[in-house]
């Protein structure tokens, strides 16, 4: 699907995104496989030039992406190491990208100019020394950690590659480790599915000065036995979500609704759909996050190449543009660049432009 791009000039931080190369892991998953693991088979590496070639670096006749911000993903992790400190590997890897982009061979844009990495917050004390090495790998550009908690009593959800612990969040061991995060002033973004944000709800409470992300706008679900339930579980949703809003430390990532386990659209990868379809599937969710939150703790995510499943890079990014055509200048630069820009501390990626 090709589209003109909307709104070409609006700045955009693309807040999530990841880099992977899992052709060595495929194998282990043979067909038939799970939607997500198709999803996966379908865009097996993705690392520096894919990025580019979808962003296009904010060149003309595409979206203004003018940085990004890596959402780990466990590739890259170093054999080398001891368990607990295999993801330091990816955030080394990661800003080697990062520097690639930084040499200004490609303009203005800075892929990857916050990293997001992933400790193991169940080593408890233990998790203050690989912080501190995700930190240094970073080279200034690490911002804080994700440790997904995504779970369901149904496996085919999630599929084989997941599965926290049942209540991963609420555990006294996993909080012994995220109270590092305080300490050493960085973020946590949560990946849960949707009958799990009152997890995500109990730990901002507990924590009300670290700053927390919602992946995903909660990820609602209709796969497996949840298929066919958007509108049932709509209004269970959005009370979810308005009741995380009431929470100041939270924040909310406006996306996601592309990949499997939301099935907006329900067929997949790349059927075609344009931007028009997508933003009249997304809008409910997309709104009620902005209402929830304000434009103020929201912000656009593209969450590539999963959501490669329902579109491609530019019309995913039309259809955001679709549902916000008529808000203001300043919520605009607030929900595609601005609240990313402060939330990962990336200010000078807007700076830079003025």
């Amino acid at each position: 699907m090709i589209e003109t791009i909307l709104e070409p000039d609006l700045p955009i931080i693309d807040p999530h995104h990841h880099l992977w190369d899992l052709r060595p892991l495929l194998p282990m998953f043979p067909p038939p496989r799970h939607p997500f693991l198709e999803t996966i088979a379908g865009a097996p590496y993705y690392t520096f030039d894919e990025l580019l070639a979808d962003t296009r670096g904010g060149s003309a006749g595409s979206h203004n992406v003018v940085g990004t911000v890596f959402m780990e993903c466990g590739a890259f992790y170093d054999a080398a190491r001891s368990e607990a400190m295999k993801p330091v590997g990816e955030v080394e890897y990661v800003n080697g990208v990062a520097a690639q982009g930084a040499s200004g061979l490609y303009g203005d844009y800075r892929p990857c100019a916050g990293i997001v990495g992933h400790a193991d917050m169940t080593l408890g004390d233990g998790a203050r020394e690989v912080l501190e090495a995700l930190v240094a790998a970073g080279n200034t550009r690490f911002k804080g950690i994700r440790h997904q908690g995504a779970w369901d009593a149904d496996p085919d959800v999630l599929g084989p590659p997941f599965h926290a612990p049942e209540g991963l969040y609420r555990s006294d061991t996993f909080r012994m480790g995220f109270v590092n995060l305080r300490e050493m002033q960085l973020s946590f973004d949560a990946w849960v599915l949707e009958p799990q944000i009152g997890d995500v709800i109990d730990l901002a409470k507990a924590f009300p000065d670290i700053p927390i992300c919602l992946d995903h706008c909660g990820t609602p679900l209709n796969i497996a036995s949840y298929a066919g339930k958007l509108e049932e579980n709509f209004d269970r949703w959005a009370g979810l979500i308005r009741t995380l809003a009431e929470c100041e430390n939270v924040s909310v990532k406006l996306g996601g609704l592309a990949m499997v386990n939301c099935m907006m659209p329900d067929e997949g990868p790349a059927k075609g759909y344009g931007s028009e379809e997508l933003a009249a599937m997304w809008t409910p969710y997309i709104e009620t996050c902005i209402e929830a939150f304000g434009t103020d703790r929201a912000m656009f995510e593209s969450n590539y190449p999963v959501d490669r499943w329902g579109a491609t890079y530019p019309v995913l990014w039309n259809a955001f543009k679709r549902i916000t055509a008529d808000y203001s200048v300043d919520e605009k630069a607030a929900l595609y660049a601005g609240n990313a820009a402060r939330f990962y501390r990336i200010g000078h990626l807007l700076d830079a432009g003025k």
